[in-house]
């Protein structure tokens, strides 16, 4: 199939799903459009991804399948030698009945795609022992501050010097804390602003204080150094 072919195909699964949400849903109130990214925000994603001309992308958190498919996309716009889309979700099978993998099945994005069902924590190991290296990675599984403080630990050892790690949920406190350090201590460069004609939310769901970007992205150091424990600034 052509390039052209291929990204047509992905973006017509995308609309279908924006246009009609998924097969099947927890049972919650308005749920898929509670979890799951917009679509102009999935836009956003992926034209950031395809100006990167980024080849391989981790992705943390899976679910209903909305940025996997932005980020499937984005990857097969290029003609890259070899896509390769790498996605940790513990949960795909039993909290989200499969639903975003089968999604990228049947865009037929599964020949550059690898579903890790674990967690980050457990996954990540195990691809810097393989020698994973990434282009650019997208962040939105848990939002406990420790377990996002984890997975930007660890994308700083798969993640190239100079790529990108985008990150979901901006807004959060456990998630613009954990990333402050990375900005304070380990110098990630804020982009301005690639999301910027996205969604806005409150900080810290706080409606009476400022609004952002709900995803945001930062650019690694050229080079990967680790500073002194007499260097940490607080964050």
């Amino acid at each position: 199939m052509k390039t052209d072919d291929r990204a047509i195909r992905v973006r017509e699964v995308r609309r279908q799903l924006a246009r009609s949400g998924p097969a099947r849903t927890r049972d919650f109130d308005d749920d898929f459009a509670y979890i799951t990214l917009p679509e102009r925000d999935c836009d956003l994603l992926r034209d950031l991804i395809i100006a990167e001309q980024a080849e391989t992308v981790v992705e943390v958190g899976l679910a209903y399948g909305s940025s996997a498919l932005a980020v499937g996309e984005a990857l097969v716009s290029r003609d890259h030698a070899y896509p390769r889309h790498i996605l940790i979700d513990p949960f795909q099978e039993d909290m989200w009945a499969n639903v975003g993998w089968n999604l990228l099945c049947s865009a037929g994005l599964d020949p550059i795609a690898t579903l890790l069902r674990g967690r980050s924590s457990d996954a990540f190991p195990r691809l810097i022992a393989d020698g994973l290296i990434a282009d650019a990675a997208f962040v939105d599984g848990s939002h406990l501050f420790h377990d996002v403080f984890l997975d930007f630990y660890y994308l700083r050892k798969i993640v190239k010097p100079g790529g990108l790690v985008i990150i979901d949920d901006a807004d959060k406190s456990s998630v613009r804390t954990a990333a402050h350090y990375f900005e304070v201590n380990l110098g990630w460069t804020a982009l301005s602003d690639p999301f910027a004609a996205g969604t806005w939310r409150p900080v810290a769901d706080d409606p009476s204080g400022a609004s952002v970007p709900r995803c945001r992205a930062f650019r690694l150091p050229d080079v990967l150094s680790e500073p002194r424990s007499s260097d940490f600034l607080p964050f």
